[in-house]
Parts: C-alpha cells; structure tokens; sequence
C-alpha cells in the first residue's frame, strides 16, 4: 500500500490497533482514531497499515478545523455516539399518558423528553444499521439495495414522531420524502 499520501477519512486497519481513521496528516506520521485505544500518531511508512477505503488522497497538511470537520464525521460513521437533537420547545416538561379503554385500569405517564430520547436513539442505531449495510463486504449491491429499502420503510413508519424534533433536518423521511 502506498500510504505516503492517504488523506483524513481514509479507513485503515492496522496489525496491532485494529481499524481506524485517519483524523490528521502530518509531514511523516498520520493521527488515527483506533475504535479500541483511542488516537494514535503513527509512521506513514508502518507496514501494519492497510488502508480499507482512501479518502481525500494529498500530500498536504491538513488544517484543524478539517481534523474537527473530519473527526464529527468519524465518530457518526463508526461509533454509538448520539448527536444532540433538541426536542421541540412545546413539548419540553411535558407527559404522555397511555390511557387503556378499559377506565378501571392506571393509565400510564410517560415524559415526552424520556420517550423523545429513546425515539432519536431509535433513529441513530438505524443509522449505524445502514452504514454496516453499506459497508459490508459479503453483500452483493442487490441485498444492500434490498435492505435499505426496508430501512427507508421504517424511517417512514416513523414520520409520526417528527412532530416532536425542534429542527426540521433531523426528522425520519421515509420514500415519499427522500426524493429518489
């Protein structure tokens, strides 16, 4: 592997850190987040490197604020990490209660922002799901097809609950929404 010009976001394997991405370049050595231990500097020239997927290929430095652009992009693609998606201001402090039809029976409370946060941690595991999807090796692109469009359904069974996010850009869309 020539790795003397791998840019940030270039997806690696290495032989004892495991896989990573390169979140930095500099004059001899890429900074890569390993999933496992963290960021590493590393030689540009370790043979344990195996690049999986090169991205923005240079041989110039990259800047910090591209490393914290880079790094953002990073951390949604490979990890569990959530962003912070505010609730709408409306429904702040507010409950749902879950009332059975039979009336001798206890309704259930709920407050909106518990049930908020377990709808966007639905919403991000689904979106773990679909880059897994996409960079599986042993599906062929008619599986991977196949199953997103299953995942595009569920984004659209989900649209009901759009009323409750404070910003627009982070609703579910299902297939009407999606502009394909």
């Amino acid at each position: 592997m020539e790795q003397l010009n791998l840019g940030i976001g270039t997806r690696l394997q290495h032989i004892q850190h495991g896989p990573g991405v390169i979140v930095g370049v500099r004059y001899a050595t890429y900074l890569i987040s390993f999933i496992n231990v963290g960021i590493k500097e590393v030689e540009k020239t370790d043979t344990g490197l195996d690049d999986i997927i090169p991205e923005n290929v240079t041989t110039e430095l990259e800047t910090v604020s591209s490393v914290e652009t880079s790094l953002l992009k990073i951390l949604r693609m490979w990890s569990d990490v959530n962003e912070i998606v505010p609730l709408g201001d409306r429904w702040k402090g507010g409950t749902m209660l879950l009332q059975p039809a039979d009336k001798t029976q206890k309704p259930k409370e709920v407050p909106v922002d518990v049930f908020f946060h377990k709808i966007v941690m639905l919403r991000d595991r689904l979106r773990v799901m679909e880059q897994q999807i996409n960079a599986h090796k042993l599906l062929s692109d008619e599986d991977k097809v196949n199953l997103q469009q299953y995942i595009t359904r569920i984004y659209g069974t989900l649209t009901t609950f759009n009323v409750l996010f404070k910003n627009k850009e982070h609703w579910f869309v299902g297939e009407k929404g999606s502009g394909e």
